[in-house]
C-alpha cells in the first residue's frame, strides 16, 4: 500500500483579517484542482476524549470508515484551511490510504484564500460548534 503525498507549489500560509492564520494562493487555480493530499494520524475514541480537552480539538477531523467513533489528525496544511458555509474547496478521506485531500469546487482568485466547510459537504449549512467570521 502507496500513500500520495501532494502540496500544490502556489499554496501558502498567512494571517487573515478575522480569522487567524489560513491558506492562500499565489496563483489562479482551476474548478477540481487537487492541491493537497496529506497523510493522517487515526486516533480511537479515548483519545478524542484528551483531545477534546485539548487545543487540539480545533484542528482534528471525524474519522468514521466504519461507524466508529475515531477522528485523525491531518498533517500538512489540512488543519490550517478556514471554515466557509459556502467554501471554495472540499475535503476528501481516503480511509484506505489514511489521506485527506483537499480539491477546489470552483475557479480561484490569485491571493484569494483557500476554505473548506468543516462540515464535510462545501455548501452544508449546519450551524458549527463555533461562531463564523465570514
Amino acid at each position: 500500500m502507496k500513500s500520495e503525498c501532494l502540496l500544490h507549489e502556489a499554496l501558502f500560509i498567512a494571517e487573515t483579517s478575522q480569522k487567524g492564520r489560513g491558506i492562500f494562493t499565489t496563483h489562479a487555480l482551476a474548478a477540481d484542482t487537487v492541491i493537497e493530499i496529506s497523510p493522517v494520524i487515526v486516533m480511537d475514541h479515548e483519545a478524542r476524549k484528551l483531545l477534546d480537552q485539548t487545543l487540539l480539538h480545533d484542528y482534528i477531523f471525524e474519522w468514521q470508515p466504519d461507524g466508529t467513533n475515531q477522528c485523525c489528525m491531518a498533517m500538512g496544511y489540512i488543519p490550517i484551511y478556514n471554515h466557509s458555509y459556502q467554501s471554495n474547496c472540499e475535503y476528501f478521506m481516503d480511509y484506505e490510504q489514511k489521506t485527506m485531500s483537499i480539491k477546489t469546487v470552483r475557479n480561484i482568485m490569485a491571493s484569494e484564500e483557500l476554505t473548506i466547510n468543516y462540515n464535510g459537504d462545501w455548501n452544508d449549512e449546519n450551524k458549527i460548534w463555533f461562531d463564523v467570521k465570514e
